[in-house]
């Protein structure tokens, strides 16, 4: 196979990895139940005029399965920490104690795990979305190196395996929606 080929190829399969892992970022922000600081992934803070991840300002850890806590590494931070996590809006009421922020994870009713699972969906059809126009762009660069001149039996055995990969990264999505689905839909 030509250079040029294995660039498209390399550079496919990277793009393709990237949908992959966008997707698996997407799921941890959708919780099962179980309290994670992943949760408060999306939560920025107004720190001194800059738009801070919650992580860089607070000490996050989980006591138990139904709790967060969030220590501060400002004292001063307190109340604009709990403001920030209501604004963000992910369903959580933070209790201020003086010293830590309190976030107790209320259990999942039937009707938000299946929303949670829809939802899940979405994100996995968004990922073969980024996967599909992967496959797209790569066999759209194939078509002009074989108007380049590139051998038409090259250009077709790389179709075939930009095809190749676009099933197995189809079928890891798949995976990884079946078991982030039974994760929601777990009591």
């Amino acid at each position: 196979m030509t250079e040029e080929i294995e660039f498209i190829l390399d550079s496919t399969k990277e793009s393709m990895n990237g949908s992959i892992a966008h997707l698996e970022k997407e799921f941890l922000n959708i919780r099962a139940g179980k309290a994670s600081p992943a949760m408060l992934g999306s939560v920025f803070v107004d720190y001194y005029g800059s738009a801070t991840p919650l992580s860089q300002v607070s000490k996050i850890s989980v006591p138990d399965a139904r709790t967060i806590t969030l220590q501060p590494f400002e004292k001063n931070m307190l109340q604009t920490i709990e403001k920030a996590i209501m604004i963000a809006n992910i369903g959580f009421n933070p209790m201020n104690n003086g010293d830590l922020i309190i976030i107790s994870v209320p259990p999942l009713t039937e009707d938000r795990r299946r929303d949670l699972a829809k939802q899940a969906k979405v994100e996995a059809e968004d990922a073969k979305i980024g996967i599909r126009n992967a496959r797209k762009d790569a066999n759209t660069e194939i078509k002009k190196l074989e108007k380049d001149g590139t051998s038409e039996d090259l250009c077709k055995n790389a179709e075939d395996e930009v095809q190749n990969l676009t099933n197995s990264f189809i079928k890891k999505v798949d995976e990884l929606l079946v078991t982030k689905e039974a994760e929601i839909m777990k009591v």
